[in-house]
């Protein structure tokens, strides 16, 4: 090879460095879900609808019985996270993740799950297998202790409407009903 030819084949694997090591530290983009959890943990399950609103100042997740009552309100901004019972008695943590584990049994893993309802990879956590299908989406993924399937509509859909997620502590299904992200 040339050094003149070597030189931009350099330059082009540092461009694209840098522009996915500057994709890896973006936000997770602002969003809200609609859809359904059910958890297992300790021979126990949980199941709930789930409304879920990200934006830039945190996070603010609903768990709802089937007839619409509130079960629990979680709501996390600037490492502060507060859970509201249906009893109206609230708890409080450093995160979603520890509040959820010590108030309700199993930790939520809203810090990866952010980008993993968006079919991506949680920057910023360790990761183990990544496996894509043809279209290049991600199918299955193991990132901080944590084996996620994503399952997609068709052929055509771009982000996944099911993730089913195993830890070694709990094993969390979530179908997403409906998923809209704000416009830059």
């Amino acid at each position: 090879m040339s050094p003149r030819l070597r030189f931009c084949a350099t330059l082009w694997a540092a461009l694209l460095a840098a522009c996915a090591s500057t994709a890896t530290l973006a936000p997770a983009p602002a969003f809200e879900l609609a859809g359904r959890i059910v958890v297992r943990y300790q021979d126990r399950g949980f199941t709930s609808a789930l409304r879920w609103k990200r934006n830039s100042g945190g996070d603010e997740i609903w768990l709802t019985a089937p007839l619409g009552q509130t079960i629990a309100y979680l709501q996390a901004d600037g490492g502060v996270a507060t859970l509201t019972g249906a009893d109206q008695r609230q708890y409080r943590a450093g995160s979603i993740e520890s509040l959820t584990k010590s108030a309700l049994g199993w930790r939520f893993p809203v810090a990866g799950m952010r980008y993993w309802v968006l079919g991506l990879p949680a920057p910023g956590m360790s990761l183990g297998v990544i496996e894509r299908d043809e279209a290049n989406r991600v199918t299955r993924l193991e990132q901080n202790d944590w084996q996620i399937a994503f399952h997609y509509a068709g052929p055509g859909a771009t982000r996944p409407s099911r993730l089913e997620l195993a830890g070694a502590e709990a094993e969390i299904r979530l179908v997403i009903d409906g998923l809209t992200t704000a416009q830059p």
